[in-house]
Parts: C-alpha cells; sequence; structure tokens
C-alpha cells in the first residue's frame, strides 16, 4: 500500500495491501478499496463507497458525496462501483438516495471523461464511454456499451439501451432504445449505431436485422407495441435484437421517435 503523507484516510476505511494514495485526498469512512486502484491527487471519497479492483482516479474527482436532492435526509445509502474504470479529472459520483433505492451502481470497463457527473440512484452498466461533461440525472439506467457524446444530458428516470450512442450536446428527454442514434438540438433519432457494433464483432447479419429492426419501429407506421410483435417474430434467428425488444418494453417515459 502507497499512502502519501499529506492525504486523510478514516479509520473505518479498508484499503487493500496494493491500492496506490497520491498527495491531498481525503478517504471517508466505510469506504472500501480493492486491489490495483490508483487514486491521484486531490480526490475526496466521502462515505459508503465500495470501490472494486484495478480502478483509477484522477485528480479533482469527487466521488461517494451526498446526493444533490431534497428529499435526501442523511439517511444510510451506497455508491457502488466495479472493476476497471477509468474517471478522468474532476468526475463526480454521487450515492442513491433512501427513495430511490439507496444505490448508485457503476459497473466496470468505464470511461468517464473529465467533469463527467453521475447523479443519485444512477445504474450505469459496462463497456460504456461518457465523453466530457456529460451529467446524467438521478434515477438514469445507461446500458452496456453505450456511449455519449461531450456535453449531452439526460433527464431524470430515462434509460439509455445497451450498444445506443447519444450525440454531442445533445439534451435526452425520453428513452433512447439499444442500438440507436440520437443526436442534435432537439435531439433527434438518426441511425443504428452500425460502426460501433461492427467494431464490437457483430456480424453482418445481425446489423442488418438490427437495421430492418430500426425501420419497422421508424419509418413504418407501428405503435411501439405493434413493432415489438414485428421484431419479436425475428429473435429466434437473431437473438441479437432481444436487447431492442428489452428496451422498448421497459421503457416507461416513451422513447425518442
Amino acid at each position: 500500500m502507497s499512502i502519501d503523507s499529506s492525504s486523510q484516510i478514516d479509520p473505518g476505511a479498508e484499503i487493500a495491501e496494493d491500492v496506490t494514495i497520491g498527495p491531498w485526498c481525503i478517504i471517508g469512512p466505510d469506504v472500501t478499496i480493492d486491489a490495483g486502484t490508483v487514486i491521484d491527487s486531490h480526490v475526496v471519497i466521502r462515505s459508503n463507497t465500495r470501490i472494486g479492483k484495478n480502478n483509477r482516479f484522477f485528480q479533482f474527482s469527487s466521488i461517494g458525496e451526498d446526493p444533490a436532492d431534497k428529499k435526501f435526509e442523511g439517511e444510510d445509502t451506497w455508491l457502488e462501483v466495479g472493476d476497471n474504470n477509468i474517471f478522468r479529472e474532476g468526475v463526480t459520483l454521487h450515492r442513491g438516495t433512501g427513495v430511490g433505492g439507496g444505490r448508485t451502481i457503476i459497473g466496470s470497463d468505464n470511461l468517464m471523461m473529465p467533469y463527467v457527473h453521475v447523479a443519485h440512484d444512477c445504474i450505469v452498466g459496462n463497456h460504456t464511454v461518457f465523453a466530457n461533461n456529460v451529467g446524467i440525472s438521478g434515477h438514469v439506467e445507461v446500458g452496456d456499451w453505450a456511449i455519449l457524446g461531450g456535453y449531452a444530458g439526460v433527464n431524470q428516470f430515462l434509460k439509455i439501451g445497451a450498444h445506443a450512442m447519444v450525440g454531442g450536446m445533445t439534451h435526452i428527454v425520453k428513452d433512447v432504445p439499444a442500438y440507436i442514434i440520437v443526436s442534435g438540438r432537439p435531439a433527434a433519432v438518426r441511425s443504428i449505431n452500425a460502426i460501433g457494433l461492427e467494431r464490437r464483432g457483430f456480424t453482418s447479419e445481425s446489423i442488418a436485422a438490427i437495421r430492418k429492426a430500426y425501420k419497422i419501429i421508424y419509418l413504418r407506421q407501428f405503435t411501439v407495441s405493434e413493432a415489438v410483435e414485428q421484431i419479436s417474430r425475428m429473435c429466434e434467428e437473431f437473438p441479437v435484437l432481444q436487447a431492442l425488444i428489452d428496451s422498448l418494453e421497459n421503457s416507461e417515459k416513451g422513447i425518442h421517435r
């Protein structure tokens, strides 16, 4: 374990032996930091935070802070962070609220670029990329492999589906289904995230099936439930469509169309 002498570590914190903590950091009570994690200078990990293995926190990050929610009254809530994440300069991650389930959850293998903010009670999956200054409001869910462009903002209680892409400076006011690109001001659906899917090893046949499902949703006069019925008929041959079906069926605020 390497801890700079200028940093303050609460006696209630549990820190693995090979964690590195740089100068002028503050680690509060009920914080657990697992093996291989590196914490640069001037990082604050407030309290009630569980951090997995091999994470990197760059300078001036504020982690596990009280939620910025007027309903929060000091109840016992948590932030949980998985493994192999990179949090660049000035990232802020808030704990959950009692009324929101009590947990903010960040998965593994994510990249959050400078000044990203993840609010209370959010759930972020794995392998996501949040570019500079992205802000997601409380209770937002972001699926695996999603990409959010710089300065994108997401309203509270919304869902960003797996492999979806949100363009830079886009304001998201409804759910974004899996595989879909939404960009512009106002936000508009553009296409499927074909390049991203190719890079992740999706076959050309699977991408063609996703493109066909996109046309069913967006280019024909079906309701969402009718579109789900149509796409479900293709799902046995193309199981990748299940993620799209799930994101449509689980939408509570309606989707960008």
